[in-house]
């Protein structure tokens, strides 16, 4: 029992179906209002209908992999570890150091009658060969069309002589928590397996990737489920079976489906181009937190503030600027930060849309060409830790300031362009202690203003607190990575 690379393992030891070798070893778990009426569906007397009817169209999927002797892990442990080690030491003597072929299953459903499924990525990920059987008993060899590991999405095709039975893809925006949904698919490769029950929370974020926004439902999914369909009562597909929080590895009640509002563009992409096509702004975001909101005066905490801007990219060329918070992206209200990775994704590429950004306490709309999302974001630099003297410093909210000089540039990193003032210390039991803020980053901005000195930054504060503010924010530079933190007065 193996797997190619640590997202993989976590995920096929939650859906994986591989044997009982080492089965039970180890599971990750991933890691104001008023009475109105109600008006819910009544419980269903029985789901057996809905169930023969869509059953046909749902599929066990069965993949194996030639793996070489370094790449075999244990599922759900990251390489190199120690228990990896006696995993490959053991096989070595059980076998000898020769290559293993491993099989896995898991489900998918067909949505076109000439052979169209779709699965999760991860269940035929670096799969050699990939069988697709049918509730009849019919066994077809699968292709990839083609993958979206971003979104855990994969596309297959079989060939038939005949038509094949499928399901449509529904409409997860009409979901509603509490709704009635089932779930069909292949737990521990038992094949053809329904399961029932409600939609438990919308809009899940399990730090999964960028574009997290799952159905969360307490319907029994299992090992094996991945990639199946999630169900309305209509018998349209609302969503594919995808993750599970669970400390045995078995259903315990929390499952997460990617709602068909993702899949459904996904699919379309790879169907036409053979490939995921994402749209792309060119900025770095995060989340506008009620203190960064009452600092800036947009009131409640809502949209996401620009933590950063590409060079030349959409957004660097329609004239957004840091410290803006965007607000909307093409008529999309933006309510949270994640909110916009997944709203500036699905763009059209090459259209030009209105981004409504909040600035300097006033509304205003740029217009911006999306690019094509291209690279991966570079992972951020760290900076070398302090060494030498200890330089002359001014305490501020809990935060040790020194003014640059060309030793302390040359000790923490700092670029010769960047003006502001070092932080050389934090208060561990501080405001900004809690925030994350660390020795080594720079304070460029203090309410909107520039700084170049610890006096500048302790003289502005001060005007902050005689004005009356109960918080005020920093903007911070770290290897070139800006964001803002905003820190209570007298915290």
């Amino acid at each position: 029992m193996a797997s190619a690379n640590g997202e993989r393992q976590a995920r096929h030891f939650i859906f994986g179906f591989r044997g009982t070798f080492f089965a039970a070893l180890l599971i990750s778990v991933l890691a104001p209002f008023s009475a109105v009426p109600a008006f819910a569906r009544a419980a269903p007397e029985s789901f057996a209908d809905l169930a023969e009817r869509l059953s046909p169209a749902v599929v066990n999927i069965s993949t194996s992999q030639l793996l070489q002797p370094g790449d075999m892990t244990i599922p759900g442990v990251p390489p190199g570890s120690p228990l990896n080690d006696f995993f490959e030491e053991f096989l070595e003597q059980q076998q000898g150091a020769r290559p293993q072929r491993v099989q896995s299953l898991g489900s998918g459903f067909v949505i076109d009658a000439d052979g169209v499924v779709i699965t999760n990525n991860h269940v035929i990920e670096g799969a050699d060969k990939i069988e697709v059987t049918f509730t009849d008993g019919t066994t077809l060899p699968a292709t990839v069309a083609g993958t979206d590991p971003k979104t855990d999405i994969a596309v297959l095709k079989v060939k038939s002589d005949r038509k094949l039975p499928f399901v449509e893809l529904g409409d997860s925006n009409t979901a509603r928590v509490g709704d009635w949904v089932i779930a069909i698919g292949n737990p521990f490769g038992l094949g053809g397996s329904v399961t029932a029950g409600i939609v438990s929370a919308l809009n899940r974020d399990i730090h999964a990737g960028n574009y997290d926004d799952f159905i969360q439902t307490d319907a029994a999914i299992n090992r094996g489920n991945s990639g199946g369909p999630l169900f309305d009562m209509s018998g349209r597909v609302v969503g594919v079976n995808s993750a599970i929080i669970s400390p045995s590895g078995a259903s315990v009640g929390i499952g997460f489906a990617v709602p068909t509002s993702t899949v459904k563009p996904v699919v379309a992409q790879i169907l036409k181009y053979g490939e995921t096509r994402r749209g792309w702004l060119g900025v770095r975001i995060q989340s506008v937190t009620p203190e960064i909101a009452e600092s800036l005066g947009l009131g409640r905490g809502r949209g996401a503030l620009v933590a950063g801007v590409n060079p030349g990219g959409p957004a660097d060329e329609a004239g957004i600027e840091p410290g803006d918070i965007i607000l909307a992206f093409d008529g999309k209200n933006i309510s949270t930060m994640r909110d916009l990775p997944r709203v500036v994704a699905e763009a059209e590429i090459g259209a030009t849309v209105d981004v409504q950004l909040f600035r300097n306490g006033d509304t205003l709309t740029r217009k911006v060409e999306v690019a094509r999302l291209e690279d991966e974001e570079v992972a951020p630099t760290e900076i070398p830790g302090p060494a030498g003297s200890s330089p002359q410093t001014t305490v501020v909210l809990g935060l040790a300031l020194a003014d640059l000089n060309d030793d302390l540039r040359q000790r923490f990193g700092v670029p010769k362009e960047t003006a502001g003032a070092l932080i050389t210390d934090v208060d561990p039991l501080s405001a900004a202690a809690e925030k994350g803020i660390r020795p080594g980053e720079i304070i460029v901005e203090v309410a909107q203003r520039p700084v170049s000195s610890a006096a500048d930054v302790e003289k502005i504060v001060q005007s902050e607190e005689k004005a009356g503010r109960n918080s005020v924010l920093f903007r911070l530079s770290l290897a070139g990575e800006i964001r803002f933190v905003a820190l209570r007065l007298g915290g």
